[in-house]
């Protein structure tokens, strides 16, 4: 990595003259972000000083996915872990972690509401249809000290539409019997905002045995200005899927029949039902003091039937999984400006969670006969987990072109754990976790600053049995502290443009690949994850936009401890590209014709943590797109994704279900084509 050269540059500016204009934030911006999201008086993810994207809502609205996570790839540096088995489809990933499920590093937000389950995956996003989403917020880093609980690398923040005056609707049929509904509706009069959605999509999918079936509904009820010194509001949102599993596929099965789907896998699927109801109160105490605050409530029910190998003996592979959570929190933060120079905020969040966890094991069939009475039950478990986290930040600015912001963060942890046979036991005893941060930025111009920031997060066991909690001969365990620091610099090449690059490093002490619906856990010891994030997004012209970025990172494992024999030190941690490329230009054509073209790649990357079963799961794909407005009302759009019929697949190494480990592969979708009729009333 060019580390000295990056410095050497941003010395030069800083001896450079400057004009010293009002300190810009480093966040970027891509697309439309709609007016109406209400957060005067609280701190913004943009003035927190760290690497900020934002993908707006003429960037997402139009978009054919299969799940609304597919969205961030047009982001920067952003990993998609495309499993493709029906409800568990994927998830995102970045700055070096990876979408594995041992270790998931990224907090995720709808509307502000924390929305990950227990494990820290990221399903509560499938809820979200692209045509209510205004915009997605990504912020990469150490240094927020808003999140505590799986903010280890950063945070994620959907914002969903509020507010406005409108009735958008989108009906569309693709490739593989794909049908798509979306309707949103928006009303607002006299201070009442409401705002609803419904959408439906269906498809037969691109492999046998790979159909899908899902529903959701939402609703969003605002009432009050702070002008008035009081606004109140209501979300809620209800979501139901069904779909087959396909399957996992050995390297033979793959290359002999692709699209196919194994005789074991024939009664794998996954029912999956999810709810979120937030309470939303902000409160202008007085002309510069503002108090914010938000109750929720998640559900997560899940039934997934999997199937991993032909194995008919030793780990029985043929498995039922049910989850069963309930997550009740709130969050509050209280945001003073005495000056102009100052800001000071503090927050404070609760968490209860009450989970259920089984996993039964069935005798071998072909296919798998979940309506057997299992062989045995594995896991029968109910857990509690309790998270209460409180933090400070100031934003000090003693003049135009230098802001200033430390932040200190604590988190604490309780809770127990039932298992069968009477069994039970606490959490872990992490004690007060601590977590200082500074960032600081300094404008020389009004389109030109440099950044730096430093901060610690953390990483603590999930799950319902050892080592998560202190079951009979589990001994005591240590969070995993992150520490991370990032130098950067935001500035505009030429006019319509907007740019950034970084370099960053994060060291975890103690880390720990963890997967609780597998009861795996491995301990990698010390970690280091470094990078260099360069992005560009620019408006060429008035009919040309053009956008950009490339991240190059790795993560390796700096010291376990183990005997030499055992020792992972130097290893690559698995399924971590070293790089993640993607480019977009959209042409205005005419007045009423729109072309677009996107690209994404992503390299090679090992399997496990030994680094000796090969590289897989790089890819280099391309997508193309046409709008076409009948109307000032309404347009159509044509899609064709993995235009070039890409042949690749998602990759994982079974070290666990097959008599010898191998590699295990899902495939991608090949060419397809989608046409949606789109309506703004």
């Amino acid at each position: 990595m060019k580390i000295h050269a990056l410095v050497a540059a941003l010395a030069a500016v800083l001896l450079a003259p400057d004009s010293r204009a009002q300190s810009s934030d480093a966040a970027l911006t891509l697309g439309r972000v709609d007016a109406h999201q209400h957060t005067e008086g609280q701190l913004t993810a943009h003035q927190v000083l760290t690497s900020v994207d934002v993908l707006g809502a003429d960037q997402i609205e139009d978009k054919n996915v299969s799940h609304s996570w597919e969205l961030l790839g047009q982001m920067p540096g952003i990993q998609l872990t495309e499993t493709r088995q029906g409800a568990e489809s994927g998830k995102v990933s970045f700055r070096a972690f990876n979408g594995e499920g041992y270790l998931n590093a990224i907090k995720t937000l709808i509307d502000g509401v924390p929305s990950n389950v227990n494990s820290g995956n990221q399903r509560f996003i499938d809820m979200l249809f692209p045509l209510e989403i205004s915009f997605i917020e990504v912020v990469r880093g150490t240094n927020d000290p808003r999140y505590g609980l799986h903010n280890i690398g950063g945070n994620v923040n959907f914002g969903t539409r509020q507010g406005g005056t409108y009735t958008d609707g989108r009906f569309g049929y693709g490739s593989y019997n794909t049908r798509d509904a979306q309707l949103a509706i928006g009303r607002e009069n006299n201070g009442f905002a409401q705002n609803y959605f419904i959408g439906t999509q269906a498809s037969e999918g691109y492999r046998d045995h790979d159909s899908s079936r899902k529903y959701a509904i939402g609703g969003k009820w605002f009432y009050g200005s702070l002008d008035d010194g009081i606004r109140i509001g209501l979300t809620a949102r209800a979501y139901h899927h069904e779909a087959d599993e396909p399957g996992f596929m050995t390297a033979e099965e793959l290359r002999t029949d692709r699209r196919g789907s194994q005789l074991r896998n024939a009664n794998d699927g996954d029912d999956r039902d999810m709810r979120q109801i937030g309470v939303h109160m902000d409160l202008k105490l007085a002309d510069t003091l503002f108090l914010g605050s938000k109750l929720y409530y998640n559900r997560y029910e899940d039934d997934r039937r999997v199937t991993f190998s032909d194995l008919p003996t030793g780990n029985a592979p043929r498995q039922r999984r049910v989850w069963d959570e309930t997550q009740t929190g709130m969050l509050t933060t209280l945001t003073w400006q005495p000056g102009a120079t100052l800001t000071l905020e503090g927050g404070v969040n609760v968490e209860h969670q009450d989970n259920g966890y089984i996993r039964e094991r069935f005798s071998y069939a072909e296919p798998t006969d979940f309506s057997a009475t299992p062989a045995r039950v594995q896991n029968n478990d109910r857990h509690t987990f309790d998270n209460y986290g409180a933090y400070v930040q100031a934003i000090y600015q003693p003049i135009d072109a230098l802001k200033i912001v430390p932040a200190y963060r604590v988190d604490r942890f309780d809770g127990d754990t039932r298992l069968p046979g009477g069994i039970t036991g606490p959490l872990q005893r992490y004690g007060t976790i601590e977590q200082p941060k500074l960032s600081v930025v300094y404008a020389f111009t009004d389109s030109t600053n440099v950044y730096a920031n430093w901060g610690r997060t953390f990483q603590v066991l999930t799950g319902s049995t050892a080592p998560a909690y202190l079951t009979p001969g589990q001994g005591a365990m240590n969070p995993s502290t992150n520490t991370g620091m990032e130098l950067g610099m935001k500035f505009s090449p030429f006019a319509g443009s907007q740019a950034r690059i970084a370099v960053w490093q994060q060291d975890a002490a103690n880390e720990v690949s963890n997967m609780p619906a597998t009861g795996t856990t491995v301990t990698l010891g010390k970690t280091r994850r470094r990078g260099v994030d360069a992005q560009i997004s620019a408006q060429v012209g008035e009919k040309w936009t053009v956008w950009a970025s490339h991240a190059y990172q790795e993560a390796r494992i700096e010291r376990d401890g183990r005997d030499a024999s055992l020792s992972l030190e130097g290893r690559e941690v698995a399924a971590t590209p070293r790089y993640i490329s993607n480019i977009g230009v959209d042409y205005q054509a005419t007045d009423t014709l729109q072309i677009g073209l996107q690209g994404r790649a992503q390299g090679d990357y090992y399997l496990e943590e030994r680094n000796v079963a090969g590289k897989y799961g790089g890819f280099a794909v391309l997508d193309l797109s046409a709008r076409y407005d009948i109307t000032p009302r309404w347009s159509v759009d044509v899609q064709m994704k993995n235009a070039t019929d890409r042949q690749y697949a998602y990759a994982w190494y079974d070290s666990f279900f097959w008599e010898q480990p191998q590699p295990m592969f899902s495939p991608a979708a090949g060419r397809s084509l989608h046409l949606a009729f789109n309506m703004k009333l």
